[in-house]
């Protein structure tokens, strides 16, 4: 029975080159966005598939298992739990500054709860989501086959939205990860628009002049950002390390009681575990002075932590314990890491304003092309028109005397001079329509 062949092989080499693909495998195809467009690779089939079963902001939600069997059938062949935690977070919005998913019941809150499963819940694209996907079918970006070759899928959107500094991004690869803080709209397209006003003369455009029009980043569970020095290191070189710090203040109560009220969290702060750790503290003795400690958070006031004081309690040390000890005060670590024509980069603020700006430009020239292709298509299509009207009676004649259908082309095309394109639409036009032309 013949085993096959024996390879003598260097164990090291070999291990490394299999490492290697694998590595860049799970850098290009699973954790980095793309900087044209600001996605991994599954949140564009999410958004794609969504624009692809019509689930348009106006329209009606569909179930989001449908729409999970909808992109794990026909372009991402992995875990539909990987699928739905993806558009559950594209549809939360205390982890995106701007969800591209709208989506209807439970999907999960700051306290850390997790969503509903997909048989309970519903989706649909936001009205910013269909932002990222306007002029997909007028040939703005290039489209590859999906996994099996069956489909085509974009590998890119045309992204009238600057999604990678907007929402903002993080993720884990092999040997990088990328931490991208969401930033606010306007202030994104203002340094935008100032960049494009000046592109000559980019090169000379400073940080700080940027900074002028975006100040920071805009986290959607506000925060105070303390400092600048981190934020200018972030957009100059495309690491920094911000210090973010709860909102608080102070309320006197009933009684000579006073109280701390939290109001807003540093960003991807869970408010339940952040409620969790004073009580353990208070309970631990690490904490003292503290009489009583409530959620009052709801919908329509938003966030509202109470920490009420023990009689004759200074609120100011209390606090001051309470930044030390507690998540009030985080470091956010910007990583701005993303692919830039496939390959994983560190980018500073311009060079991702920069190059949103020529995805945009190369998305505008290739929908102006398109346009005027098909106008210039039909242009022809009515040259021919054109001819036939002048010369109708010579046209049904000559249409009358042809045996099939091809000889009737072939003699229109011999006698009035007209391209194949044209003598077809003059045989396919109906009578009726004559009385319109």
């Amino acid at each position: 029975m013949e085993v096959g062949t024996v390879r003598r092989v260097d164990i090291e080499q070999t291990m490394r080159s299999a490492y290697l693909s694998y590595a860049m495998s799970v850098i290009t195809a699973r954790a980095l966005p793309d900087v044209r467009d600001g996605l991994k690779p599954v949140q564009r089939r999410i958004l794609y598939a969504m624009w692809d079963m019509n689930l348009r902001h106006e329209q009606a939600p569909r179930k989001s298992a449908r729409i999970v069997g909808e992109v794990l059938g026909k372009y991402h062949p992995h875990g539909d739990a990987a699928v739905y935690d993806a558009m559950v977070r594209l549809a939360q919005d205390f982890a995106m500054r701007y969800v591209l998913v709208d989506g209807q019941g439970n999907f999960g809150s700051v306290d850390g709860d997790g969503a509903a499963a997909m048989r309970y819940t519903e989706a649909r694209l936001s009205a910013l989501g269909e932002e990222m996907l306007v002029d997909l079918e007028k040939n703005t970006v290039s489209f590859a086959p999906n996994f099996d070759g069956s489909l085509q899928e974009p590998q890119v959107l045309p992204a009238k939205l600057p999604n990678l500094l907007v929402n903002g991004v993080n993720g884990i690869a092999v040997g990088m990860a990328t931490n991208i803080p969401p930033h606010n709209l306007g202030e994104v397209v203002d340094a935008m628009a100032y960049l494009i006003d000046r592109y000559d003369d980019i090169e000379d455009i400073t940080v700080d002049e940027l900074m002028r029009f975006l100040p920071g980043p805009d986290f959607p569970s506000a925060g105070t950002i303390l400092g600048v020095e981190g934020i200018q290191q972030a957009y100059a070189t495309g690491k920094g390390s911000l210090l973010v710090r709860a909102q608080a203040h102070i309320e006197e109560m009933r009684g000579g009681h006073s109280a701390i009220v939290i109001t807003e969290l540093p960003y991807q702060v869970n408010k339940a575990g952040f409620i969790e750790r004073i009580a353990d503290l208070v309970r631990d003795g690490r904490l003292e002075g503290i009489g009583d400690l409530r959620d009052e958070s709801d919908r329509r006031s938003g966030m509202r932590v109470v920490v009420e004081l023990k009689r004759g309690q200074e609120a100011t040390p209390l606090l001051s314990q309470l930044l030390k000890q507690t998540q009030m005060q985080t470091t956010f670590g910007v990583n701005m890491l993303a692919l830039v024509d496939g390959e994983p980069r560190v980018l500073p603020l311009k060079r991702i304003l920069a190059l949103t700006i020529e995805h945009r430009r190369d998305v505008l020239v290739r929908r102006t092309q398109y346009e005027l292709d098909r106008a210039l298509a039909r242009a022809h299509v009515l040259e021919g028109l054109i001819i036939a009207l002048n010369h109708l009676d010579e046209v049904i004649d000559t249409i009358r005397r042809s045996r099939t259908a091809e000889t009737a082309q072939q003699n229109l095309m011999a006698k009035f001079k007209l391209t194949e394109i044209q003598a077809r639409a003059i045989l396919d036009m109906q009578l009726r329509r004559l009385a319109a032309l």
